[in-house]
């Protein structure tokens, strides 16, 4: 059986029912593709696209707002492949249109999104199969690379992977309000932590499951939210601003907060009215990862020489293992078997670092809380 025809279940290729007539291969002539023709027996649609997800509720003008270029790649530079997208789109989307099924209408995939998925995978298959094979038979499309989908979702070990980091959050944030008094004045800011940490996971979930200009906003927009607070609640910690002992000490903590604020509010205006820069804002995030890393880091060499306890050491630890998995984005190879890539992997990376991360919040807090107890 060739890899076009197998049941969408096990290789989630277009619904049956696409015909994608004839489709160019590599020496430019044409070939009828396997699956062509539009059985009877399939269900007639309308083909309305609905969805659950509350952001949908959002009105078309605000995805309008949203829209941003579609960056190209090789792949979709390719002739073979705008070729099979046109013949797919004449064959399926003009005068009768072949039905979508409604998990993937309920992901906002349309007839010609779907032609487009088709296409990209026939015109891999088609350079995997090519002798002598190509240098770099996996290309791009679109910026990224063609995954298989799942129940219509696009990547779905990453989508599968940010569910554990946004578990990892939420447990965390469980054992924090169980192990931490509300009157401890750092567990407001924790859990506020928690919160950006599911919100960001949310979204991730979200833009991985369906590559939309909108879910992308969210996602980077979140994902930014969450590294900025990072940075936010990493000096009121390590220099205790959270107890303002005087009148400039206070002041201090309201300038800082002021100017997180404005900092997160000019880094999405400058990307949602200006310019939707990727470089900039992997930048942006790296740099201030970068300085909340340095900072935990020195943090935990002065708290452990300080307390001679292992736990102490525990942020430098955390900081190395998210280096290290940082790393993987680096690798950026094809996904294995069209479903699993390096950026899947980073995800996954950072789910033991954030179970490891609450521990240390707890323990930190529960000496904190003794020593102060000590000194009373």
């Amino acid at each position: 059986m060739s890899r076009q025809t197998r049941d969408a279940t096990s290789k989630p290729w277009p619904s049956p029912g696409f015909s994608l007539g004839n489709t160019p291969q590599a020496d430019g002539k044409c070939r009828q593709h396997p699956i062509a023709g539009k059985p009877s027996a399939l269900p007639r649609s309308n083909m309305i696209i609905r969805s659950t997800p509350a952001w949908l509720l959002v009105p078309a003008a605000l995805l309008l707002c949203f829209t941003a270029a579609v960056h190209a790649s090789l792949g979709d530079r390719l002739p073979d492949f705008r070729e099979c997208v046109k013949v797919c789109i004449q064959a399926n989307c003009e005068n009768d249109p072949t039905p979508i099924p409604l998990h993937h209408r309920l992901l906002l995939w349309t007839c010609p999104s779907e032609c487009d998925y088709a296409c990209q995978h026939i015109t891999t298959d088609t350079r995997l199969s090519r002798d002598p094979p190509y240098r770099q038979p996996i290309l791009q499309f679109h910026g990224k690379w063609p995954f298989y989908r799942f129940l219509g979702m696009q990547e779905p070990f990453s989508v599968a992977f940010s569910l554990l980091n946004f578990l990892a959050h939420y447990t965390g944030m469980a054992a924090l309000r169980e192990r931490i008094p509300a009157s401890y004045p750092l567990r407001k800011y924790y859990l506020l932590f928690g919160y950006f940490g599911l919100a960001s996971w949310s979204f991730s979930m979200l833009f991985h499951a369906r590559d939309y200009p909108l879910t992308e906003k969210l996602d980077y927009f979140a994902a930014g939210a969450s590294v900025l607070y990072g940075l936010y609640y990493t000096p009121i910690r390590i220099f205790r601003l959270d107890q303002p002992t005087s009148a400039s000490h206070a002041s201090l903590l309201r300038l800082w907060t002021a100017l997180c604020i404005a900092l997160y509010a000019a880094h999405v205006s400058y990307l949602a009215l200006w310019r939707w820069d990727y470089t900039y804002n992997m930048a942006a995030n790296v740099a201030v990862g970068i300085i909340q890393n340095v900072l935990w880091s020195c943090f935990s060499v002065a708290r452990y020489r300080s307390l001679k306890r292992t736990w102490a050491a525990w942020p430098g630890l955390i900081v190395a293992w998210i280096v290290v998995a940082m790393s993987l984005e680096l690798l950026d190879f094809p996904p294995w078997r069209g479903v699993l890539d390096a950026h899947a992997l980073w995800h996954l990376g950072t789910v033991g670092p954030t179970v490891w991360w609450y521990s240390f919040l707890i323990r930190d807090a529960q000496e904190d809380l003794q020593g102060t107890r000590l000194k009373a």
